[in-house]
């Protein structure tokens, strides 16, 4: 009797596996894909790491689409081809919401969740937004100019007009510096999308006499703050000059440890993608009406902006900040 109960247990708990190991939500057919322009830069592979993290979590396919360099046509383009992959959901950080807009309200039309993450564009019928609270992020990096420069000074932005999240940090600044009449804004210089051309211009700043005096330097995404750093390494101007960048690459934050740049406004691009995946994946599996709008609903099921934070990193606290990159890259 007593070896029967045992082989009677053995059966149920046999029994209960086999009908609880098929219940699993999660299917490896499922594929969520990240949609971006400029996908070389290292901000991107972080990004994609977070995704990738995720996925393996969860047992589903990831993907990062989107031209590797600054292309908004192709951006909204590679969002529209993914469209035959029918993806459990989209990730989309939005280079020109006017492309961009119509591009994702293709994919809800279709039934495909979409979240923004990075930058946003907040009329179109994207379920809600991921990422930096940018406004947030220019005053931060605006305070901490206004006090390098004692309140007085020329400063130089380098951007890309109509990129939301850019547009977003310069309204920062600008609230910043109407507290401080005695700095000025020499030139909002648009990079479009290449940071050769903020070396260049830096480096026309820095040689050519007849252009005006420049004091700061500040490059509001990402990939410009090297750029901006090399041309004064070079012209041997670090002391003259200061560089307030944007994100934490391996280049951004070895510029700050060796005095070219004095601090960056750092962003969480792995937190971004790792906490959209499974955003999407609870809204595959418990699905809304994704033809509703959420934006004024009091009883909403989704909030209307995730902020994943922003840091100020300066000589202070860069050393933690490489050796999270170090061990980051080291597994």
């Amino acid at each position: 009797m007593h070896i029967a109960v045992k082989i009677g247990a053995i059966s149920a708990i046999g029994v209960l596996l086999s009908l609880t190991s098929g219940c699993s939500r999660h299917d490896n057919s499922e594929r969520y894909i990240l949609i971006t322009v400029n996908t070389r830069l290292p901000y991107w592979k972080v990004a994609a790491s977070g995704l990738a993290k995720a996925a393996e979590q969860y047992g589903v396919k990831m993907d990062v689409r989107g031209p590797e360099l600054y292309d908004p046509t192709a951006e909204a383009q590679e969002l529209r081809n993914s469209l035959a992959l029918k993806p459990a959901g989209l990730l989309v950080s939005v280079a020109d919401r006017s492309l961009m807009g119509p591009a994702i309200d293709e994919a809800v039309t279709a039934g495909i969740p979409v979240l923004t993450i990075d930058s946003d564009a907040p009329e179109s019928k994207r379920l809600y937004f991921i990422g930096t609270n940018n406004m947030q992020a220019g005053v931060l990096g605006g305070k901490r100019l206004a006090e390098k420069l004692h309140g007085k000074g020329n400063v130089v932005f380098y951007t890309m007009p109509e990129q939301p999240n850019l547009d977003d940090r310069l309204r920062g600044y600008k609230d910043v510096f109407e507290d401080y009449p005695g700095i000025q804004i020499v030139e909002v210089f648009n990079i479009k999308g290449d940071s050769g051309n903020a070396f260049d211009r830096t480096m026309h700043y820095l040689t050519d006499k007849s252009a005006r005096r420049v004091d700061a330097f500040v490059c509001l995404e990402s990939s410009a703050g090297r750029d901006v750093a090399e041309a004064l390494r070079r012209q041997q101007h670090a002391s003259d000059h200061i560089v307030i960048a944007m994100d934490a690459d391996d280049d951004i934050l070895t510029g700050i440890k060796q005095g070219f740049i004095d601090a960056t406004v750092t962003e969480k691009p792995f937190t971004m993608a790792f906490y959209g995946l499974k955003a999407l994946d609870d809204i595959h599996h418990y699905p809304e009406d994704l033809k509703r709008s959420y934006a004024s609903n009091s009883f909403s099921p989704f909030p209307t902006f995730v902020d994943t934070g922003s840091t100020l990193v300066d000589k202070s606290n860069v050393a933690e900040y490489l050796k999270a990159e170090q061990e980051s890259t080291s597994k």
